[in-house]
């Protein structure tokens, strides 16, 4: 399925377009024979790389330093894989981390305020010990970027273009300082793929998909950091925005996102405080599988269901500690939570669905 998967990145499709294949043809070995047979259409362009060797590619990726991560590889980032639009597969320079994440994203037009803002933010993130996901734009994302650079953090950069495209060209190193600093730089478009204007939507869907919480910083009434909100709306991810001048557009959209129900955050320390009644305090950003989440998700099993009740007798919790640790695991989507039960969401690793998709 994996081989599949990469014929079918390679072939730059709008992912859109490709899910509506998965749709009606069931699989990816289905949508492939689809496009190569001409029941579907498609360009010569993208007949052609469906039709090159897998070993071909997998030989071009090692070229370029880079991997392709199916839906059905164990490193396939877990919160991203049950999204029911999740990309059959990224490509991957460096490592993405399974710590919880926090994106922070903002427009590229911001003022010096949300500049610092976003490196303050960034640097709080790292010191927490949790992962920054952002977009390696101009300005609040490459500013978050730098921030939690600045204090040893990891950070994970989502693309509009190919795994081999500087863009924008200035953000080159910050792209190699996030993949050498032990984080990664991600794409689901193929190397070669330049940076058109409509790539650019459908990635931020990753961006949150990635995280357990989305901060935007500032950001106006159009643009993708009000996208990416949206995407984590959809997705049941937490919202954080920063309040602005209501006079000045570049935070417009942050106002609105907090006047239709986003969380309003201030200072670093505001913004940390915040975060943990998501994620659990910055100590238990490395908690360990023996810790209180994996106790729970070990009672549980793969597909298990279990009661509050049951979960406190358990453990031996008191019922407050185990009522925050599963809506912190709601919140990273590993459960799902209906009145008194408690069901496990999903197996790490696996596809969200038996089509492929």
């Amino acid at each position: 399925m994996t081989d599949t998967s990469l014929r079918l990145a390679y072939a730059g499709l709008h992912p859109d377009r490709l899910m509506g294949l998965l749709e009606k043809h069931r699989s990816p070995d289905a949508v492939l024979r689809a496009l190569l047979g001409g029941r579907e259409k498609c360009s010569d362009r993208v007949r052609e790389a469906l039709a090159v060797d897998v070993l071909v590619r997998r030989a071009e990726l090692v070229g370029l330093g880079a991997r392709f991560v199916g839906r059905s590889d164990p490193s396939y980032p877990s919160g991203l894989a049950a999204l029911p639009d999740a990309p059959l597969g990224l490509f991957v320079r460096g490592e993405i981390p399974g710590t919880p994440a926090v994106a922070v994203v903002g427009t590229r037009r911001c003022t010096t305020y949300g500049r610092r803002l976003a490196a303050d933010y960034g640097e709080a993130i790292a010191t927490a010990g949790w992962v920054l996901v952002s977009g390696l734009a101009r300005g609040i994302d490459g500013a978050a970027h730098e921030g939690t650079l600045a204090a040893g953090g990891v950070g994970v950069a989502v693309l509009g273009c190919g795994i081999d495209v500087a863009y924008p060209p200035e953000h080159a190193f910050l792209a190699q300082r996030l993949m050498t600093s032990g984080g990664a730089v991600t794409t689901e478009y193929p190397p070669g793929t330049p940076p058109e204007g409509w790539r650019f939507p459908p990635r931020n869907r990753i961006i949150s998909g990635l995280a357990s919480a989305v901060v935007v910083v500032e950001a106006g009434v159009k643009g993708g950091a009000l996208i990416t909100a949206g995407c984590a709306l959809t997705q049941g991810v937490p919202v954080f925005a920063v309040p602005g001048d209501v006079r000045r557009e570049a935070s417009r959209g942050s106002n609105l996102l907090i006047r239709d129900g986003a969380h309003p955050v201030l200072d670093r320390d505001d913004l940390i405080q915040e975060l943990s009644l998501v994620l659990g305090s910055p100590a238990a950003a490395t908690v360990s599988a023996d810790g209180a989440e994996g106790e729970l998700l070990a009672l549980l099993g793969d597909t298990g269901v279990a009661t509050i009740d049951q979960l406190v007798t358990a453990t031996g919790l008191p019922i407050g500690d185990v009522l925050a640790e599963v809506t912190r695991l709601e919140a990273k989507r590993e459960v799902s939570i209906d009145g008194q039960q408690v069901t496990r969401s999903r197996v790490r690793g696996s596809s969200a669905t038996s089509n492929g998709r």
